[in-house]
């Protein structure tokens, strides 16, 4: 039997977080369909967290390999204002210094374009988290680890509330299920940057957790 640890990030951790970001950036599998630059990709999903919030971030391990992470920000304003403000601009220098290919160019485009409309509202001053896992993870129990102690530092930091933003598609994280366990959906928007290589709807869902009787995921 596998044994699951949770714990807090160390710097040591950085290249297997980043790894696992890349590897799991299209809908859990690698992200290379989607966009060619793995580092930059990583850099926008990972940047502001392990440079700024490091103490935010819990890793999951399997067996001692880290393989899986969940990645939390209590600034949210100075996350939207300053990390993506860089990104775009290395972004657009690195597209036409590599030459991206047309996949890369348009998620560039979707970015740039539609992300913003896309991409429902969360509420703007509300410590927000987002989790990927590796497949030996991606069950309730590596889950249930990494939110129990994210939720549990956010009550003793005086937040009461907390929200994420999740990948939904197919069956995967259905409102049923994040309601299971305290969480309530506010809005849900397909997003349409994955339809050129996958055939079914993609949504992202923001949803919210209230954190004034306790930070316990109580299964409903």
């Amino acid at each position: 039997m596998a044994f699951i640890e949770a714990r807090p990030y160390r710097i040591q951790d950085r290249a297997a977080v980043r790894q696992i970001c890349a590897d799991t950036g299209f809908l859990g599998q690698p992200i290379d369909p989607v966009f060619e630059d793995r580092e930059l990709f990583a850099d926008y999903l990972t940047g502001y967290y392990l440079r700024f919030e490091p103490q935010s971030t819990l890793v999951c391990e399997v067996d001692g390999e880290v393989v899986g992470y969940l990645m939390g920000c209590r600034r949210p304003l100075a996350y939207q204002a300053v990390n993506n403000l860089v990104l775009a601009g290395r972004a657009l220098i690195r597209c036409y210094a590599r030459g991206y290919g047309p996949a890369s160019r348009a998620f560039l485009r979707w970015i740039a374009f539609n992300a913003w409309r896309e991409i429902p509202a969360a509420p703007r001053t509300t410590p927000h988290f987002h989790i990927n896992l590796r497949p030996p993870a991606r069950d309730v129990a590596a889950t249930r680890r990494l939110m129990e102690l994210f939720l549990e530092s956010v009550c003793r930091s005086g937040h009461v509330r907390v929200c994420g933003q999740m990948v939904s598609f197919e069956e995967r994280r259905t409102d049923a299920l994040f309601e299971r366990y305290g969480f309530q959906v506010l809005h849900r928007s397909e997003i349409s940057k994955y339809r050129n290589v996958y055939p079914g709807r993609v949504f992202i869902c923001t949803v919210v957790k209230d954190l004034s009787t306790g930070p316990g995921l109580v299964r409903r």
